[in-house]
């Protein structure tokens, strides 16, 4: 495989560029670590396999989101039907309060607006790449942006969103 590049960047280099941002994605998602190494491990899989034609590191970026994101959904879709650790022991994962860090508050917002405000703060997408990562209408993105702040500033208690 050293031969494949993606964007004119080697498989290894890729992995080593966007591993953060895929796990994160994943993390964000399943709210949980295991679940989300399996999905992040799918994503690179599929990027060794499927070998897209890729040619700048945006649409290669974009690319990888979008399968973490399919991953994360065929694994949430596969294991409905099993009950998670919270709905076993009745308790929720708490995240520590850090008035620098936010990702406790996103972690209990609802998914369509804890991907769009990752994508938009963290991974600094804007509103119409944000629209095509995740198939949807622009003015869904913007309609759901700020309802997710909305409900970010309820959850973080503040008005520095």
């Amino acid at each position: 495989m050293a031969d494949i590049e993606f964007a004119g960047l080697s498989y290894e280099q890729v992995v080593n560029k966007y591993n953060q941002t895929v796990v994160s994605v994943c993390i964000m998602r399943l709210k949980n670590w295991a679940d989300a190494e399996d999905c992040f491990q799918n994503t690179f899989i599929r990027l060794y396999q499927k070998t897209p034609k890729i040619n700048d590191e945006s649409h290669l970026k974009a690319w990888l989101i979008r399968v973490a994101i399919n991953e994360c959904n065929n694994y949430i879709r596969k294991n409905k039907k099993t009950l998670s650790f919270e709905e076993q022991t009745n308790c929720a994962v708490e995240f520590p309060l850090d008035s620098l860090d936010v990702s406790w508050a996103l972690m209990q917002l609802e998914t369509k607006y804890r991907d769009i405000l990752f994508l938009y703060y963290v991974e600094r997408y804007k509103v119409d790449e944000i629209a095509e990562i995740l198939q949807k209408n622009p003015n869904t993105i913007k309609t759901n942006l700020k309802r997710g702040r909305e409900k970010l500033k309820q959850i973080y208690g503040g008005d520095g969103i």
